[in-house]
């Protein structure tokens, strides 16, 4: 029995919760998935998984099992990074980020890491949703939220703020607010979709926040073409601070109601916990930590 590949199928068969789940992502059959688990509970003389007909949970013994699996698969992928250590890295790297940031910051760090790395391959996901690391092959993302999911690993990048901006002539023209209240008296840019209805911006006021309801003139489904919107003077606009940092460095746009932003969010560079990294995916980690840090440090 090919012990190594039967430990690699245990794996996915408890990271994707099902047989076949795990013969999909495999590209191998149910029938040669469940043959290799059960040859490994026959060799043990335990019961790794309690199978339903929808799916399969790790026993008490099977959480144990998984954790010393994992342990092995990294020690023996360990052993083949020091062989492979002796040429370039090579192979392929998928990575996600929201689009903006993606386009904005990672996408150059990619074309410098790929351009002294030339055996690198590298797949970008820019897309303004989560994205499951397991189901779509994913072995980097970029996130800005405070994390909820225990099983990533994260790498803390900077922060940003939710932050309301407009043009110098906007303002000229309609006043500044001194107080989230006084945006009622505005033209507003919502960034929810293409409905003007009213909506609600979270203001922190001292020690807790509360909601103030704006009522939109126009409402459009790209944060970048709301930034331009507003560079035209078409209102208040809200946006991240990475986002709005070039419009507000050159003086299009000018940040408002500073006092009242909330706490900032995190950016972290995240990956599932207990997966190996190979050489390509630490190197690309080295490459971009420090730079991105100095760039969050820049605009947030």
């Amino acid at each position: 029995m090919d012990r190594l590949g039967s430990l690699s199928i245990f794996i996915a068969v408890a990271e994707q919760g099902s047989f076949i789940g795990a013969s999909r992502k495999l590209e191998r059959s149910p029938t040669a998935v469940s043959r290799a688990v059960a040859a490994l509970e026959d060799e043990w003389g335990v019961q790794l998984f309690t199978r339903t007909t929808r799916a399969n949970a790790l026993t008490k013994a099977g959480e144990t099992y998984l954790e010393q699996a994992r342990r092995v698969i990294a020690e023996y992928d360990g052993l083949r990074d020091a062989v492979s250590l002796q040429g370039d890295p090579s192979g392929l790297i998928t990575i996600t980020a929201p689009e903006m940031f993606g386009r904005m910051h990672v996408l150059p760090l990619v074309q410098d890491f790929m351009a002294t790395n030339p055996r690198v391959e590298i797949s970008l996901l820019l897309l303004n949703r989560l994205v499951s690391f397991i189901d779509e092959g994913v072995d980097l993302g970029f996130r800005i939220a405070n994390l909820a999911d225990s099983s990533l690993r994260a790498i803390r990048l900077g922060e940003v703020r939710q932050v309301l901006c407009a043009s110098p002539d906007y303002l000229a023209k309609a006043g500044i607010p001194a107080h989230p209240g006084d945006l009622a008296g505005h033209r507003t840019i919502v960034t929810t979709g293409s409905r003007l209805l009213p909506a609600h911006w979270r203001f922190w006021f001292g020690q807790s926040e509360r909601n103030v309801q704006v009522k939109p003139q126009m409402a459009v489904n790209s944060v970048q073409a709301a930034l331009e919107a507003a560079v035209r003077g078409g209102g208040i606009v809200r946006a991240l601070s990475y986002q709005v940092a070039p419009l507000e460095a050159t003086g299009a746009l000018r940040r408002l109601l500073a006092t009242y932003e909330l706490p900032p969010v995190p950016v972290q560079l995240v990956y599932p916990a207990g997966r190996h990294l190979p050489p390509r995916t630490r190197l690309f980690i080295d490459h971009t930590v420090g730079k991105l840090r100095q760039q969050l440090l820049e605009t947030g």
